[in-house]
């Protein structure tokens, strides 16, 4: 490994980003072929898992012969709707190949890297392995574990309150923040709100103000479908997507109704009377979602924090106090010891405006 190769692949990962969030069921990959030093091609996954990026950057190349291609992830060896991408280099006269990840996929694993030295193509493997599982841990945690990776986002004032006392919360953070959180929309799958926090805000869950081309999947967990079909997700649900968590014996009358509006219904199995959201999140990975920001409420992160279904949590902070008498972010987690806690690792800190921002991941 050269200090060039992991220039190289690092702009890859750089394009690969920029599909987080349009790619699933397919990973985010990035994909730059150079000769002799010069970028001939880059691409990424496009929206929906395809074009994929090694074909992109091939057009985009032309005459690749004698290249070498940096991917952030092995490319496929298997026919699915596209032709396999390792078959792809091969027949471009790429002759080296370096990428960052093996795909975990049962149908690739190892089977691109195989076929593409089989061709006599040069291969190196693991160039920023690590960054590159932290940019695809969405598709790595639903193909290894049929979960979704899931973000807890909170928005609390110094003392952890998300309201008053009277249930006002708009606004706690200021607009830089929230124009980050819109920005967080579009790089996960979709976003996912409870019953409770859907019935207090009439939430549109949707990014705006930063030129957003696409929307996330809007998820509403309610068990009993008491969330309003003509609330503002029920009179969008025809033009951006909304998919209704609920119980099997939700009223028929509440299903017909959502159902009118466009929205998807997926039934989910119980848990102790509420949603099993273990059983919620791996319906969620069946149907391609692979990264998903959850926005509360407090019941909901608190069970997610409690059956250790969140990954990353990103608690904005405005400098702000309410008191006891407001509304707690976390609804309880009954905890009889402290050793008991969930741990969370600080990756980040930066400042939003007048807020502060920290992103934590799960020990």
């Amino acid at each position: 490994m050269t200090a060039s190769d992991e220039a190289h692949m690092a702009h890859a990962l750089a394009l690969a980003a920029r599909g987080l969030g349009r790619t699933w069921p397919n990973p985010a990959v990035g994909c730059v072929i150079l000769r002799e030093g010069r970028i001939l091609g880059r691409g990424w996954t496009q929206p929906g898992g395809r074009p994929h990026a090694e074909r992109r950057a091939l057009d985009q190349a032309g005459d690749a012969r004698g290249a070498t291609a940096y991917v952030t992830l092995e490319p496929c060896a298997h026919h699915g709707q596209t032709p396999p991408c390792a078959g792809t280099l091969i027949a471009a006269g790429v002759t080296r190949v370096i990428t960052a990840l093996t795909d975990p996929d049962p149908r690739v694993s190892g089977k691109g890297h195989a076929m593409l030295r089989a061709a006599g193509v040069t291969v190196t493997e693991n160039i920023l392995s690590e960054q590159a599982t932290q940019l695809n841990a969405g598709f790595l945690k639903r193909v290894t574990q049929g979960l979704p990776f899931v973000t807890l986002k909170l928005a609390t004032t110094i003392d952890g309150r998300i309201a008053t006392a009277s249930g006002e919360s708009r606004w706690i953070t200021g607009p830089q923040a929230r124009r980050f959180v819109h920005g967080l929309r579009l790089s996960h799958d979709a976003v996912m709100v409870g019953s409770g926090t859907a019935r207090a805000d009439d939430p549109d869950m949707t990014a705006r103000d930063i030129g957003a081309t696409h929307q996330p999947v809007r998820v509403l967990l309610d068990r009993a479908l008491s969330h309003r079909p003509d609330s503002r997700l029920g009179q969008t649900a025809r033009t951006h997507p909304v998919w209704v968590i609920h119980a099997a014996d939700a009223p028929a009358q509440a299903r017909q109704a959502w159902q009118d509006t466009g929205a998807r219904l997926l039934p989910c199995p119980l848990a102790q009377g509420h949603l099993d959201l273990t059983a919620a999140l791996k319906i969620l990975a069946a149907e391609g979602l692979t990264r998903i920001l959850s926005e509360g409420g407090g019941s909901i992160a608190a069970a997610l924090i409690a059956a250790g279904l969140v990954d990353d949590l990103i608690h904005l902070t405005a400098g702000k106090l309410i008191g006891a008498d407001g509304t707690p972010a976390l609804g309880p987690l009954t905890l009889p010891r402290l050793a008991d806690a969930p741990a969370f690792r600080l990756r980040a800190r930066q400042a939003l405006g007048p807020d502060a921002l920290t992103h934590w991941t799960r020990i």
